[in-house]
């Protein structure tokens, strides 16, 4: 195993005297291209250019002698030292951080990011990496090769954004480009880059926190803090009356219970009615689809997310026809439909899939759809009885089946 382990941060500012040193001992220097062409790297050191970090690390452990791993931005920030730090390799480190290529680019852009989600996409995961960017109004994006602003670009689709991307931060090829998402993909970037993804439903400008700054990084769990809890009454959606979908709040609690939506999730709500469902949806993070048949419907649905200060992607058509052109989903909560719509949506294997019914007759249709798509099923009776304390008399009583198909894991 190597006698010492010194990661190095890069930024393209002047090494520190602490990176210096390590370098000038070192007998094995791992990094990039950039990296290993410094004029700091002795010349008799092995050199590794850094490819799959597994096999420097294996490399590194078989190396007797003291060993440098360059790596760009701060190392410990979605960086070589997790990897390297791994049970499989036995590697202690020593870190010499440097500025993270995220603060480069919002210090390139001249914004503040205390309020900002940061991912991290791969081929893998760049679908939830796009989730977090519908549901967000201002997001970092840690890009990678097959996973960098086009790729981003075309999965956003219709949802419109505003790119910043900052390519070769610290390289003398660094440059910062501005462009709405629709062109991004006509173009092709260099790596690596950072995108910082901004914008959302009736936002024009850089969306900022609460007046004086926030208290806490990325999202704010109590933003806006007039809101307080869950399954609000519909009528805080601006419905009607609590029942104006056929359902209570009280079965949207145990329906929001089932979906568990959380980020990096996308929803479909069919038959989204007053866009309460939606609305919950999205602030525990997730991005949402919100579909109804209903023009007029649609247009209010929009108002309470902007209300709500959520992003809700509003799609006007009937199901199952309009789900063909909808992105994958994670969950799915269906609002109105039937057996039908739970037929096409299991049809797309969503993890959950959450419903209800006001007959046996329904509930045993959508179960028997569910359950033929290859869903294990829950049903539910859910009855709820609003009291009136003071007189302790019935005010409202809500019966409904709660059904919910999960797909078995593997």
């Amino acid at each position: 195993m190597a006698d010492r382990v010194t990661v190095i941060g890069w930024d393209g500012s002047p090494l520190t005297d602490a990176a210096r040193s390590a370098v000038a001992a070192a007998t094995l220097v791992a990094g990039a291209a950039h990296h290993l062409a410094l004029p700091e790297v002795p010349p008799g050191a092995e050199r590794i250019r850094l490819g799959s970090v597994d096999l420097a690390a294996r490399r590194i452990a078989g190396h007797r002698g003291s060993a440098v791993v360059f790596a760009d931005g701060d190392p410990g920030f979605f960086g070589v030292v997790r990897a390297l730090r791994a049970p499989e390799h036995g590697l202690e480190v020593e870190v010499v951080p440097a500025v993270s290529a995220v603060a480069a680019a919002f210090a390139r852009a001249g914004m503040p990011w205390d309020d900002a989600q940061v991912v991290s996409a791969h081929s893998r995961d760049l679908r939830r990496a796009v989730n977090v960017c519908r549901a967000h109004p201002k997001v970092a994006v840690l890009t990678s090769p097959g996973a960098g602003p086009a790729e981003l670009a075309l999965l956003l689709g219709p949802v419109h954004r505003t790119f910043v991307i900052c390519e070769a931060l610290g390289t003398e090829h660094e440059r910062m480009t501005v462009l709405t998402s629709d062109k991004v993909a006509d173009h092709t970037w260099r790596d690596p880059n950072v995108v910082i993804v901004i914008g959302g439903a009736g936002q024009t400008t850089v969306p900022s926190g609460p007046q004086g700054g926030g208290w806490i990084a990325g999202r704010d769990p109590g933003y806006p803090p007039a809101i307080r809890g869950w399954a609000l009454p519909s009528s805080a959606y601006g419905a009607a009356a609590d029942r104006g979908e056929g359902e209570s709040r009280w079965l949207r609690a145990g329906q929001l219970a089932r979906l568990g939506p959380r980020v990096g999730d996308l929803v479909w709500d069919i038959g989204a009615g007053s866009g309460a469902a939606a609305v919950e949806a999205a602030r525990f993070g997730a991005a949402v689809i919100a579909v109804d048949q209903d023009a007029d419907t649609c247009g209010r649905i929009a108002a309470v997310g902007r209300r709500f200060q959520v992003q809700l992607h509003v799609v006007h058509g009937t199901a199952p026809q309009v789900l063909e052109d909808l992105p994958e989903p994670d969950v799915v909560r269906i609002g109105g439909g039937g057996a039908a719509v739970a037929t096409a949506c299991a049809a797309r294997r969503p993890e959950r899939i959450v419903t209800h019914a006001a007959t046996r007759d329904q509930a045993e249709a959508i179960s028997r759809a569910l359950s033929d798509g290859g869903y294990g099923v829950e049903c539910v009776m859910v009855q709820s009885m609003e009291m009136d304390a003071r007189a302790w008399s019935e005010r409202d009583r809500a019966v409904a089946f709660l059904i919910c198909g999960h797909r078995p894991h593997p």
